[in-house]
């Protein structure tokens, strides 16, 4: 059970990557909001078949309402401004740095609001990881054209910082709630966000096909299920600030898959970047000695 705990990181890193591929897949074919309240609307249904048989706990309307707080932030908020500003011609590397930016904001708003204290080494971890990110993703930076405008900034912007606060906020309200039921009302959130954008701003068309299919399949079952499960495990085991740090992967992962799938190119300068992120990562996640498992302390009381 150790070794299959310590696998959850690396697990969630990958399963998280393979967003991106799936967004690939399907944002041809659909809107983003519409895409996405239907995505989520699907998970729903999913959690409650899955409720009963494994026997999740009712967490009560107080943290039904915090769980539904974090859902609009880190699924309907998030998900859909990125989508949208993928979508609207903001260029996936730069979208991508800008994501980057998050394990550093977590790392500030944990400190602010949950006390979390960042050693002098995990800062150093977080701004090497960060460097990594820059580095992978800089072969993308040519093809910045004219998709990058204030509003397709200012949402991949909004984005990050929601991501940030309702990881946060998740850790501060509903770390110790039932995470099945905890899950099932985040996507009660993000369905209502992202729908009501979707009537307000789009023509909720798409295309149905096979391409369209495969990728609300995967990440219902595979993000929406799998990835999210294992990062609420993560948020309420661990520090906020390190489980963020591990975003710094995706990027590189998603390079990986995207140059086995796609064909894209990976050059050296790439591999270099994916080995100066790990290294980021690495101080920015490890524990100091002195240092027992204080965010499972404070997840108790």
């Amino acid at each position: 059970m150790k070794d299959l705990t310590r696998a959850i990181p690396a697990l969630f890193v990958v399963l998280w990557a393979t967003g991106f591929i799936g967004a690939r897949y399907a944002m041809p074919w659909a809107e983003p909001f519409t895409f996405l309240w239907i995505r989520f609307a699907l998970t729903f249904g999913v959690l409650l078949l899955i409720i009963p048989l494994v026997k999740a706990k009712a967490i009560g309307p107080r943290n039904a309402f915090h769980a539904s707080i974090a859902g609009v932030l880190m699924h309907g908020v998030y998900l859909g401004g990125v989508f949208w500003a993928v979508r609207n011609g903001l260029p996936a590397g730069f979208a991508g740095l800008i994501v980057g930016l998050q394990p550093m904001l977590t790392a500030v708003i944990a400190g602010l609001f949950l006390g979390e204290k960042v050693t002098g080494k995990h800062w150093l971890g977080l701004v090497v990881g960060l460097v990594g990110v820059v580095t992978v993703l800089s072969p993308k930076f040519g093809s910045i054209s004219g998709g990058v405008t204030v509003a397709t900034i200012g949402a991949a912007v909004v984005a990050v910082i929601a991501m940030s606060v309702g990881t946060v906020w998740q850790k501060r309200f509903v770390a110790t709630a039932d995470l099945v039921t905890v899950t099932l009302y985040q996507y009660v959130g993000g369905w209502a966000v992202t729908f009501l954008v979707s009537l307000l701003f789009e023509t909720q068309h798409f295309v149905l096909n096979g391409e369209l299919v495969f990728a609300m399949a995967w990440l219902v079952f595979v993000l929406s299920l799998g990835a999210i499960f294992l990062l609420m495990i993560l948020i309420r085991e661990g520090e906020v600030a390190r489980v963020a740090s591990l975003f710094y992967l995706v990027p590189a992962v998603t390079a990986l898959m995207a140059w086995f799938l796609f064909d894209e190119t990976l050059t050296p300068v790439q591999l270099v970047g994916m080995a100066i992120t790990t290294f980021g990562v690495a101080l920015a996640t490890r524990r100091s000695v002195r240092q027992p498992a204080a965010a499972t302390a404070r997840a108790s009381r």
